[in-house]
């Protein structure tokens, strides 16, 4: 049994079929696909959550391969631009080569106006300070000032990490969100000296290595031609719609001596295993009464919320304003806008000829007043500093605002202890598995991976014991 119709959901259901189990899964609303999804309207194409995914993580591709479209992988515009980063009001340029937060290009660094003299100087120390000792955790936020200082991380880093979490660098744990930067501190010596050396090495290796002709060239961040809702539509019809049952939220769950009593309203369901796919806060609800010690840590997990406002524009009347494929904005720059993209500049395929998208995001945690305001309000909201940032007065064709209640876990320091925690009870409950991007990671492969390691794992436990063989 598979509780939650999401991207988690629908992977590990998926590949619990490959696995040989028989399948059920329940979703509580309407959709499929929870933060993934497309909405189509005249001749425009809109994901209304994550619209792209890194191509340097494996799981993404590797389960669109195994779902047969890799044909449909899209790369960003070779000629959309560069990334901006908001300063005193004026957009300036990301400097080249940044690696996990980290410049990786020293005369970049030297030119960009982003940061002072003093906080040049202030980075290039981090090319003599040592690397510290201990496994102790630490916040991003702390990382990053300690290695490079404090202008380098609210100007660069900070404005960065809000466009992945939407969360509180002074709160994200560093070793649950970015363990590579400690190792690169340790192996290194410091995080400039270490994505230089990374640089060079990967860039050595691409030059030794022969090219394979068959294989497509990947940009950093890809999508797929028709929107992600390709990928949740594919997952949907790969595992049936007679496995799959909508709008039947779960009421209940219990545990028996040999397996697990699932309640909806419709009915009461009998499962070996269930895999639950559903936020941290609903899967502690439906397990407190079964062990409040894994419904404790569960709870634990912290949500952020935010809001996309998509705005399509007449090409001609926006042109001169377009600078790149968007922007992210610093919190010290007082905006309610976290960042805007130029959607039709991101992606081919999104718009017609005549038409511009862009979308703008709405909502940091801490910092989401303006996600009260109704849908209207927060759209002339968004134009106005529109307006301020870029000089757009045209009046947009469509606007659509899409909001996202509890819709992205932090994992804000003790976060891996409370993983730690939860595994633990989890392992005394036969026949329970939790994924989804509360865990192991938020990004779309880092969620693929975990649904179908999880599912696999369940499918073993199934497998091992007899006449056992559905979830």
């Amino acid at each position: 049994m598979v509780v939650g119709g999401g991207l988690a959901g629908l992977t590990a259901a998926w590949e619990a079929q490959r696995q040989g189990c028989d399948v059920t899964l329940l979703e509580g609303s309407s959709r499929l696909g929870g933060k993934l999804h497309t909405q189509y309207t005249d001749d425009l194409l809109i994901d209304t959550g994550p619209d792209s995914f890194l191509s340097s993580k494996p799981a993404g591709l590797r389960l669109i391969a195994d779902l047969g479209l890799l044909d449909e992988v899209i790369n960003t515009l070779p000629d959309g631009g560069g990334t901006f980063i908001l300063r005193n009001g004026t957009l300036q340029p990301l400097p080249e080569g940044m690696t996990l937060l980290v410049p990786a290009d020293l005369r970049a660094i030297a030119k960009t106006p982003l940061v002072s003299p003093l906080g040049k100087a202030r980075m290039a120390l981090d090319l003599l300070l040592p690397p510290r000792g201990g496994d102790d955790d630490e916040s991003i936020a702390a990382f990053v000032r300690r290695r490079v200082g404090r202008e380098a991380f609210e100007r660069m880093a900070e404005p960065l990490l809000s466009g992945i979490y939407g969360g509180n660098a002074e709160q994200l744990s560093l070793l649950a969100t970015f363990p590579r930067l400690r190792d690169t501190e340790r192996t290194y010596g410091g995080v400039i000296r270490g994505a230089i050396e990374q640089k060079r090495a990967s860039t050595a290796a691409a030059a030794t290595t022969p090219p394979n002709p068959d294989a497509p060239k990947r940009t950093p961040f890809v999508s797929l031609r028709n929107g992600l809702q390709t990928l949740i539509d594919t997952l949907e019809q790969q595992i049936g719609d007679v496995h799959i049952h909508r709008n039947e939220p779960v009421l209940r769950l219990e545990r028996t001596s040999d397996g697990w009593v699932i309640e909806t309203a419709q009915r009461t369901l009998d499962a070996d295993g269930v895999l639950l796919a559903i936020p941290a806060f609903a899967a502690a609800a439906l397990l407190q009464p079964i062990d409040p010690a894994l419904a404790a840590p569960l709870r634990g997990i912290p949500y952020g919320s935010s809001a996309t406002v998509s705005l399509a524009f007449d090409a001609a009347a926006v042109a001169a304003h377009a600078q790149g494929r968007g922007f992210v904005i610093p919190r010290r720059e007082g905006r309610t806008l976290t960042a805007v993209t130029w959607t039709s500049r991101k992606f081919g395929g999104r718009t017609g000829p005549d038409t511009a998208l862009l979308r703008g995001f709405v909502g940091r945690v801490g910092d989401d007043g303006a996600l009260a305001l109704d849908d209207d309000d927060l759209v002339a909201l968004v134009r106005r500093e529109l307006r301020d940032l870029l000089g757009i007065t045209a009046e947009p064709q469509v606007a659509r605002v899409f909001r996202w209640e509890r819709g992205m876990p932090q994992p804000n320091l003790g976060h891996l202890p409370k993983l730690a925690a939860i595994d633990a009870r989890v392992a005394l409950l036969p026949g329970l598995r939790l994924t989804g991007a509360a865990y192991r990671g938020v990004g779309i492969p880092d969620v693929i991976q975990d649904a179908r390691t999880q599912a696999t794992q369940l499918a073993d436990t199934l497998r091992s014991t007899p006449a056992s063989h559905h979830a």
